[in-house]
């Protein structure tokens, strides 16, 4: 399996797509407005138990960001624009895209919603932090470009493993930091996990915390990509990473730790150990879906691999659909943004599908704005 008698040509292997990270990417984008529904939708009480703890705490917690950011790290070397000035021109394009987002999500929409209720505190308390917030697209812009910059200096593999390792113990010792101003927080928001007095500053994905995701699905990209029985490597790696993964998830959710643990932030402000342990989930899960797709027909494939390639778009489209309908349109009909549990999916199911479909027509014109693609 080693030999180089069975290593492919790297770059013929650029040219293939991954089947099984197609899906992985598919399935997940699919579940996103399930999981921001949820949450917007559900007291926090109710998060707690059943349906909505399975959404927000772990498909939306380590089966959710971890796993779009490991499937990022892979396709960075599937791609056939690897060089570090295209990961330098597709981070700054991401960074342009998740500013863009937040004031299509946010800063629009609570403008929107203030001039219908006039609910200051519902509003406008917060449309500074929403708007200059850091959320998975900053961080994935910081990452690749990061990851362009030791590409650049030509870092070895396991320093750069190295690197992301101590960002994410750095990290884990700044968690909560607060320097006692907004400009301050918001900055360093951006690269370890803030957390003001107020609770307000949105530290969603800092960089310290977070960078070992990208960096293991690229160094496991790097390897997968010279490989050529890629269906040994997974039946080898995915029963073990599935098992590990069951008891790691079995005993966090048993007894509340690190990313199952009660508040955002033990998740957005990810620990060394719960990032360790969400990779060993993404190439458990990645080995399932290699033996799934196998069974999938080829026009299924298709718009598999066709959301896949549009998962930017999505992302952006089902946020400010989520956002629209449930902060602005909800709470200014029914006073509350709360939901049943059945309307609460129906809904997430009907963003879901609007968002996949409107993404395919967009993207069917312009190919360009797809940033994630591999």
């Amino acid at each position: 399996m080693f030999s180089k008698k069975n290593h492919c040509s790297v770059e013929s292997m650029r040219k293939e797509r991954r089947p099984e990270l197609d899906l992985a990417k598919a399935v997940l984008i699919f579940l996103l407005a399930f999981v921001h529904c949820t949450i917007e939708c559900t007291t926090e009480e109710n998060l707690a138990s059943g349906i909505p703890y399975l959404f927000d705490t772990v498909i939306g917690g380590p089966l959710g960001a971890p796993m779009f950011m490991f499937a990022m790290g892979i396709g960075m070397v599937y791609t056939k624009n690897n060089s570090a000035q295209d990961y330098v021109i597709r981070g700054l394009r991401l960074e342009s895209a998740g500013f863009l987002l937040n004031i299509c999500r946010y800063t629009i929409p609570y403008f929107i919603g203030y001039a219908i209720t006039s609910d200051y505190d519902k509003y406008m308390d917060e449309i500074l932090y929403r708007t200059f917030c850091n959320d998975i697209l900053q961080f994935a812009g910081m990452a690749m470009l990061l990851i362009a910059l030791l590409q650049w200096l030509k870092v070895s593999d396991i320093v750069m493993f190295i690197i992301s390792f101590g960002m994410s113990l750095a990290g884990m010792l700044f968690n909560g930091m607060d320097v006692g101003n907004l400009p301050g927080n918001l900055f360093l928001g951006y690269f370890i996990g803030i957390e003001d007095a107020a609770g307000k500053v949105c530290s969603n994905f800092p960089l310290f915390n977070w960078f070992m995701a990208p960096v293991f699905g690229y160094l496991f990209g790097k390897y997968l990509i010279r490989v050529k029985d890629k269906k040994k490597v997974y039946l080898m790696l995915s029963p073990i990473c599935i098992v590990i993964t069951i008891i790691y998830f079995a005993l966090g959710i048993k007894n509340s730790l690190g990313m199952f643990g009660e508040g955002q932030n033990c998740y957005y402000h990810i620990l060394t150990n719960d990032i360790l342990a969400s990779m060993i989930a993404a190439i458990g899960i990645l080995g399932i879906y290699n033996c799934v797709v196998r069974w999938i027909p080829k026009g299924w494939m298709y718009w598999i691999e066709d959301t896949s390639r549009n998962i930017t778009v999505i992302y952006c489209i089902h946020w400010v659909m989520v956002v629209l309908i449930t902060n602005v349109l909800l709470y200014a009909v029914r006073g509350t943004q709360e939901l049943p549990l059945p309307y609460m999916l129906l809904l997430s199911f009907g963003i879901s599908m609007a968002a996949i479909v409107i993404s395919h027509f967009w993207a069917g014109r312009r190919r360009d704005t797809v940033l994630l693609e591999n």
